[in-house]
């Protein structure tokens, strides 16, 4: 599949840090591009610095009560009548709470979502990859869920606006992509995809199957809430089948994908048992239906992932190999036990607690077997086959 690629990157989205000890923190972005570049898959010329969101664009989105909220309490120090008003707006909560320069950074994360959309409809590369991106539980006039601003939604709304481009966004975070869903639920050109632990269980509670749109954007949303301790086999499944037949289904011009890799064992912020293989199969079937459908057409974005030592950067880095077309991509096919590169685990080892594996992909013979692996895959079956009801 040929295509050029671009990887966004500015070192201003570092800034967006909670705290030190938060679950998402930037150094999940200098592990990873550290790793690719150790391997030699990402070099100068496929870098591209972005230019922070106007106000403009997050309006798109966002109610300007709530982003003069976010500006106000990005000083230092905010006004003590705004921080009155910190709850309202989601700020003051132990997820997502207000920094200093908050507001900066989210808007340099969100213009970097919209520099990859541009890149690819502009025809200047076939995919881009924004790994800062990702915050996909902002919703229009509250923050959550470690999410300031929606940059998914800003960007799509963006090829909405400029390009006319009917969008088809795929979520394999984890948790439910709410904040783009509920942005784009009565609009049928662009299509939302989410397949996430059940919200039964799980952060933010939404992503049934009942959401399906509404008014003329019904049949534009697909959910895939799977079960607890859901394994690969499973995963993939209903993954593979839900979204080729979605794509199929809704034939877009352009693919925004959002790969948060929280659905690993290993990830402490939810309850799904999957492994790295998950991560290097999924980014190469969107690559195959992006260029089935959309000339080759595919923007993706980071998300969540909060074992940021042993399963972020290989992730993430897996899916710059799939879309940048790196010919070690084809090597971890056919060889599952292929070593990370020893001078990147020496680098970072004494900085953690955590043994960092030393292969890309995981060695299974070693994980315990799920109790209920068949009770698990009969019931994702019975929700796949219900969510699909609408598409034979």
């Amino acid at each position: 599949m040929p295509g050029s690629a671009l990887f966004i990157h500015h070192e201003e989205e570092r800034k967006y840090r909670f705290h030190d000890q938060h679950p998402f923190h930037p150094i999940r972005l200098e592990l990873t591009m550290d790793l690719l570049k150790e391997v030699g898959a990402l070099k100068p010329d496929h870098l591209l610095r972005q230019r922070p969101a106007t106000e403009e664009e997050l309006l798109w989105i966002h109610q300007p009560a709530y982003v003069e909220a976010v500006k106000n309490l990005s000083r230092t120090p905010p006004e003590p009548a705004w921080v009155s008003r910190a709850e309202q707006y989601g700020l003051l909560d132990e997820d997502t709470p207000y920094f200093a320069g908050m507001h900066e950074a989210a808007s340099c994360i969100v213009g970097g979502t919209v520099a990859a959309v541009e890149s690819v409809l502009s025809g200047a590369s076939t995919h881009a990859l924004h790994l800062g991106g990702g915050l996909h539980h902002a919703l229009p006039s509250k923050a959550a869920g470690f999410c300031v601003y929606n940059d998914a939604a800003v960007a799509i709304d963006y090829a909405r606006r400029r390009y006319g481009a009917r969008v088809l966004y795929v979520d394999t975070d984890v948790h439910h992509g709410d904040g783009v869903q509920w942005s784009f639920y009565s609009d049928p050109d662009v299509c939302t995809y989410s397949i996430h632990e059940t919200g039964k269980y799980l952060f933010p509670g939404t992503g049934f199957l009942p959401e399906r749109g509404e008014h003329q954007g019904y049949g534009a949303c697909m959910n895939l809430p799977l079960q607890p301790y859901t394994e690969d086999d499973s995963w993939m499944e209903c993954f593979e089948q839900s979204v080729r037949r979605l794509a199929d289904y809704f034939r877009p011009d352009l693919i925004v994908s959002l790969h948060g890799c929280d659905a690993h064992a290993l990830d402490p912020l939810s309850h799904i048992h999957c492994s790295m293989e998950i991560y290097r199969q999924m980014p190469g079937i969107l690559h195959e239906l992006a260029h089935t459908y959309c000339e080759g057409r595919w923007v993706a974005v980071g998300g969540g992932g909060y074992d940021f030592w042993r399963v972020v950067p290989r992730a993430w880095s897996l899916l710059w190999l799939e879309m940048s077309g790196h010919p070690l991509k084809e090597t971890l096919a056919r060889l599952p036990d292929a070593k990370l590169p020893e001078a990147w685990i020496k680098r970072w080892q004494n900085q953690t607690s955590f043994s960092l594996p030393d292969t890309w992909l995981d060695d299974l013979s070693h994980w315990d077997g799920i109790p209920r692996r068949a009770e698990i895959t009969a019931k994702n079956r019975e929700t796949l086959a219900v969510a699909l009801q609408d598409y034979l």
